[in-house]
């Protein structure tokens, strides 16, 4: 079997994207030290907010981009730590606040999607050598010992006011995901068994106990016992109803990565991770291409809204699957997924990836303005340039 994410052609190119995927977003680095959201020809945004989870995703992105050997990617680093320390840390309550004006809070509650996230940019940044990494690894760490981690039930809880006054009952899987996301790269980045363990704790809840309930979807949300919420619905960008396609790519993808750090044992991880990978793309890839948002639990479409970054997730699960147990399979879906975004998202000429496509494939802006973010089309790239199934820091590196 001939394997695509080898062929050079391909890689040459998943080289040069990544490099103009840094370049644009590079200029979202004001001269005060902020991040600007951006438009789709690079110009920044003004009168907004910098907002916790895009602070600690470009601090992410561009410690990847370090080890890829991105020359200016330290001064987006040094940008992000200063700004989560300086601006986003309550230095009174504690904690992070979810947006703020530099170091005035515009919103100051403590959620555990930003806070996760706080976790994933500290291990980054320790990946990429800066000094102040480590501070913010134990704060964060001692933050979600102390507030989020639920220990009894092995998963994080939801919200906080700014004095950590819980104000709501709410559960979520999406938060919970991107926990072990942030558990495992700070495993990798220290080696405490704690973070694996945590991890392990939550993809074994939502996809060892939850997914086969639903024939291999996850719910997103849930009450205050953990029982399915199938009448929530909150915000459209975080929280939508349902069971959302991109989130199985990523749940896939993390037990293969758990399973990669824990020495690859015989427990059919494997095997779960490619019934949630599968029943997604079964599930969501439509007629015309490109994956639906949003599906019920019964797996009919909800949102048809066609995003980029599920077609990422799908990307990164795939070049994983084919470095570690390959599948003709999955090289046909793994091309066909790069033909649509080369064709569909990807802006050749001046970078970044536009985030939303109407029926007619062309880019529009009515969930997502502008181009928001660096960090799911750039992860898969690199995914795709090493296979890399845990450890994608010192993969690149090598690559």
């Amino acid at each position: 079997m001939q394997n695509i994410p080898s062929d050079i052609k391909h890689r040459d190119w998943l080289r040069h994207d990544a490099n103009q995927q840094l370049d644009f977003f590079y200029q979202s680095l004001t001269k005060d030290g902020c991040f600007a959201s951006l438009n789709w020809d690079g110009s920044q945004k003004t009168n907004m907010s910098q907002e916790l989870h895009t602070t600690t995703r470009m601090v992410h992105s561009y410690a990847l981009g370090k080890a890829f050997g991105y020359t200016a990617a330290d001064n987006i680093i040094d940008a992000g730590m200063a700004a989560l320390w300086n601006w986003h840390r309550d230095q009174d309550n504690g904690g992070y606040a979810w947006s703020v004006d530099k170091a005035s809070i515009r919103d100051g509650q403590k959620l555990a999607y930003g806070h996760v996230f706080v976790l994933l940019a500290a291990a980054s940044a320790k990946n990429a050598g800066h000094p102040d990494a480590d501070r913010l690894i134990s704060d964060i760490s001692c933050i979600l010992e102390k507030y989020f981690w639920d220990d009894a039930c092995g998963r994080f809880r939801e919200e906080y006011d700014a004095d950590w006054t819980p104000f709501s009952t709410y559960h979520g899987m999406n938060a919970n995901m991107h926990g072990a996301e942030a558990l495992l790269t700070a495993y990798e980045a220290t080696g405490h068994e704690k973070y694996l363990d945590h991890s392990g704790r939550i993809l074994d809840y939502f996809t060892g106990t939850i997914a086969p309930q639903f024939d291999w979807r996850i719910p997103e949300h849930y009450t205050e016992d953990w029982q399915i919420d199938t009448e929530y619905s909150g915000d459209l960008m975080f929280r939508p109803a349902g069971t959302t396609p991109g989130h199985s790519f990523e749940f896939g993808r993390l037990v293969i990565q758990h399973w990669d750090l824990t020495g690859r044992p015989n427990t059919g991880a494997l095997h779960l991770a490619r019934h949630l990978i599968y029943k997604a793309l079964s599930d969501a890839w439509l007629d015309e291409g490109g994956f639906c948002y949003t599906l019920n639990l019964n797996g009919e479409i909800s949102i048809k809204d066609r995003y980029w970054w599920p077609v990422t997730e799908a990307i990164g699960a795939l070049s994983v699957c084919l470095q570690v147990d390959p599948t003709e399979t999955d090289e046909i879906w793994y091309t066909k997924l790069w033909n649509f975004a080369q064709f569909n998202f990807v802006d050749a000429e001046r970078g970044g990836w536009y985030p939303e496509i109407n029926s007619f494939g062309d880019p529009v802006g009515r969930q997502f303005f502008g181009k928001p973010d660096i960090y799911h089309a750039l992860q898969a790239e690199f995914i795709a340039l090493t296979g890399a199934p845990s450890n994608l820091f010192s993969a690149i590196s090598d690559s």
